[in-house]
């Protein structure tokens, strides 16, 4: 399956645009996502997150023991876990990538469905709802961004 997804911001100024396929091995994306003060470029391989920011760092991360990747600001990153189907609430170790730095850390997230394709996703005390589409892509994610088109 190959989507081009469209997100802009709700309550921050951004923009991504994404051209994701999920083939047996997981998703691989290309896409750029633009901020107020960055435009950012990554592509996203089963096992590899390659990013530079315009002007900028680069960074090339593998995922080195944590679960999936989770890219600032990105609602894309935000399907990963959700593509393979999530059933039960599950915790995960991601490698999040801050932006526009580019540094990485290693966060728990927890991602907790609610039915009707709403997850409540939490990490640390930020607590945020998403709402996905039937091939588990972020719709709507609460106080950041909802898809376009």
């Amino acid at each position: 399956m190959r989507r081009t997804l469209v997100w802009r911001g709700t309550d921050l100024p951004l923009m991504e645009i994404a051209e994701a396929e999920v083939t047996a091995d997981g998703l691989s994306a290309r896409g750029t996502q633009i901020g107020v003060a960055y435009e950012l470029h990554y592509d996203l391989v089963p096992g590899r997150l390659r990013a530079e920011v315009h002007g900028g760092p680069r960074a090339d991360i593998g995922l080195d023991g944590t679960d999936f990747f989770d890219l600032g600001y990105s609602p894309l990153f935000n399907s990963l876990p959700v593509l393979g189907g999530l059933e039960t609430a599950t915790d995960f170790v991601m490698a999040f990538v801050a932006v526009p730095s580019l540094e990485v850390s290693r966060p728990a997230q927890r991602y907790e469905p609610l039915g009707d394709g709403v997850v409540r996703f939490s990490s640390g005390s930020f607590v945020a709802e998403i709402e996905f589409d039937a091939d588990g892509f972020v719709t709507r994610y609460e106080g950041l961004a909802e898809r376009v088109g």
